[in-house]
């Protein structure tokens, strides 16, 4: 369970930005989750529970955007969203296709009520 140390991680980053922002009320976190992160959303959402009950961040929202794989062509520079391990350009037919998303993990943003 990865995720563990991954919500650790992203308790880390709030914390320090809780720390720039004295008084400050932090509501949302939102999170992207590419499809190839090999992330199971509902783990992170349990380790960040466990990590943050009974701390400032109990009440901290996450919301977990999923973003998709995306491949690009390189012969006809097409971009399409992959789906059933299909990465064959649906454009041209070009089978050697690279991936140009679905393995970020980034905050997105954090929603805080400044005092």
């Amino acid at each position: 369970m990865h995720e563990l140390s991954i919500a650790t991680s992203i308790l880390e980053t709030v914390e320090a930005e809780a720390a720039k922002r004295p008084g400050s009320r932090f509501v949302k976190l939102g999170l992207r989750i590419g499809e190839l992160a090999g992330i199971d959303p509902d783990a992170l959402t349990f380790g960040w529970e466990a990590l943050t009950r009974d701390t400032e961040f109990a009440n901290l929202a996450l919301a977990i955007e999923g973003t998709p794989w995306k491949n690009r062509c390189p012969v006809c520079a097409s971009e399409f969203v992959v789906k059933d391990y299909q990465s064959q350009c649906p454009a041209c037919g070009e089978a050697n296709t690279r991936c140009i998303g679905g393995e970020e993990l980034d905050i997105a943003y954090i929603e805080v009520d400044e005092p």
